[in-house]
């Protein structure tokens, strides 16, 4: 319950702010991927500013994501190693926990005799 509160205090205004941006930045721009001819360039593209906006946005957020992945990969690695020892581990004990259980009271601990006098 407090996570839905929370989430919708945060995500309301955030929506608000976003379809105001819009709204207000519907004016068309070109944008030139040509940096040799701004005058007639090769390729240009002309669309709202806040699509282009939200675009680059979103382009920065998939860079920056791939980039931690990419850095935490180390971290991963060693998580994958240290599991995999647990899990052997786990089965080894298990195999000892059966065999301890298969045998029978008497093997298990020896009967000593006592010193000869």
């Amino acid at each position: 319950m407090f996570r839905k509160i929370v989430t919708a205090i945060i995500v309301v205004p955030l929506a608000l702010i976003l379809i105001a941006f819009a709204v207000a930045n519907r004016q068309f721009v070109t944008v030139s991927f040509d940096p040799f001819s701004s005058a007639n360039p090769a390729f240009a593209a002309t669309l709202p500013l806040f699509i282009l906006v939200f675009v680059l946005v979103i382009f920065g957020v998939v860079i920056g994501g791939a980039a931690a992945w990419l850095r935490q990969a180390k971290w991963r690695r060693v998580a994958h190693r240290l599991d995999a020892d647990v899990r052997a581990l786990h089965q080894e004990l298990e195999a000892l926990r059966r065999r301890e259980t298969a045998a029978p009271a008497a093997s298990r601990y020896p009967v000593i005799p006592p010193p000869a006098a």
